[in-house]
């Protein structure tokens, strides 16, 4: 029997009247969140996905409300712990098209990825409108990732978690392990063409197109939608909207959780170790020699003492670098860990990490009432402001501090970064 879980964080632009409270609870009553976001270039609206009742539910921050009616309401969803509604993304031109995809574990623990378009009223999806796009079974009940997003180029990207158990090697799996078999689509990351010609007419549960440009197009034994491998659970990922480049967190078994990063400029191909290697070290048991083409964590971190619900005693959560109205905070890429409860950011110039910064005791993350305790995702608007997804029914807003800064945040402004990299301006599939 699962708690009813719930809560969203906004760092948002300044509110006076806020000040003493920097973090302030807006909504309240939300069952299982595990992902919030918004339309591209909208901020009124936060779509918050409630995982085991399968309904996407519009939050109005500003107003502290929360919509009666649900944006979707999906029948036929899974109802174990890491299964259920799990991703949302929004066509880059949601505003044109009302085009709009969907992540969930149905019944018969099969991913489905879908799309939607909304209907004439924009707080109502078109459910006759589903087409689907991915079905791929799950040989167990967990690792379900279940983010999926739009990069810059166009594509949407799929990360997807190894099948499940434990160590990559119970029913169902490779073996070699999922993670690492370049055969089966289990323990990678996915990049489709959800906008060309359909390249499997005679698969009914493949309905995309391969980007050309996909690392392993062409080669034997290889499925062409991998753009990376290697992954156990990767838990939230994201896209740095100034500098295209790619992060995301992937959950450890026994001993690391560790946060992933892809340079906007590369081909695609990485291997992050699984099931060989769990954050930079060897996987008790089952870990081998490193791969060759291994590409170690950004930065990861040991399991704390003590048990978890549902995750062990650590679960990392992915978060976003943060381009919102906060000046102290830009640059910074904002994780977490839902077992620990942390917030936490950390600077990352593609060499060299800097500025660790633990956020979970300042005040800029303390709520004027509840509190951060599990952090089952980020989120973020279509002004850059950044949310904080909890397990426990509240939506908190975090105000642009108007009092003197904490020690944290005061050293956060001094580290800006002095120096910005040009965004790339990638083909579009559109």
């Amino acid at each position: 029997m699962h708690r009813p879980l719930a809560l969203l964080v906004l760092l948002a632009a300044g509110d006076a009247a806020a000040a003493d409270a920097r973090v302030e609870r807006v909504a309240s009553g939300l069952a299982l969140p595990i992902y919030a976001v918004s339309p591209p270039d909208e901020s009124e609206r936060v779509f918050v996905l409630e995982q085991h009742e399968g309904r996407i539910r519009i939050v109005r921050p500003l107003q502290k409300t929360v919509d009666p009616d649900p944006f979707l309401d999906l029948d036929d969803i899974a109802t174990g712990g890491e299964q259920g509604l799990l991703g949302l993304a929004f066509h880059p031109d949601y505003a044109s098209n009302g085009v709009f995809f969907v992540s969930f574990t149905d019944a018969s623990w099969a991913t489905n990825v879908v799309r939607y378009m909304v209907s004439d009223d924009p707080d109502v999806a078109d459910t006759a409108s589903a087409e689907l796009v991915l079905r791929l079974v799950q040989p167990q009940a967990n690792h379900n990732g279940g983010w999926i997003g739009f990069g810059p180029d166009g594509a949407l990207y799929v990360p997807l978690g190894d099948g499940g158990g434990g160590y990559d090697d119970d029913a169902g799996h490779s073996p070699i392990g999922n993670g690492q078999d370049p055969g089966v689509l289990l323990g990678k990351i996915l990049r489709l063409n959800v906008e060309g010609a359909d390249d499997f007419p005679a698969d009914l549960d493949r309905n995309y197109a391969i980007p050309l440009d996909n690392p392993f197009v062409g080669q034997a034994g290889i499925r062409p939608e991998i753009w990376a491998l290697g992954l156990r659970n990767p838990w939230r990922a994201s896209f740095d909207r100034e500098t295209d480049d790619f992060w995301f967190g992937d959950v450890g078994q026994d001993t690391r959780e560790e946060i992933d990063f892809q340079p906007a400029a590369s081909p695609g191909g990485e291997n992050y170790g699984w099931r060989l290697r769990e954050g930079t070290q060897q996987t008790p048991t089952v870990g081998g020699a490193e791969p060759a083409d291994h590409v170690n964590p950004v930065y990861d971190y040991a399991h704390a003492p003590g048990e978890c619900q549902f995750f062990g005693s650590g679960s990392v959560t992915g978060g976003y670098v943060y381009r919102g109205p906060i000046a102290a905070f830009q640059g910074l890429y904002f994780f977490g860990d839902f077992c620990q409860g942390l917030v936490q950011s950390l600077r990352f110039d593609g060499t060299n990490l800097t500025d660790f910064t633990d956020w979970t005791p300042m005040p800029e993350f303390t709520p004027d009432v509840g509190s951060i305790t599990r952090v089952a995702s980020f989120g973020e608007d279509g002004a850059g402001n950044l949310y904080v997804v909890d397990y426990d029914g509240e939506l908190f807003r975090v105000p642009e501090p108007a009092g003197p800064l904490s020690a944290a945040l005061a050293l956060a402004s001094a580290a800006l970064l002095a120096r910005r990299i040009p965004r790339k301006s990638p083909p579009r599939f559109w």
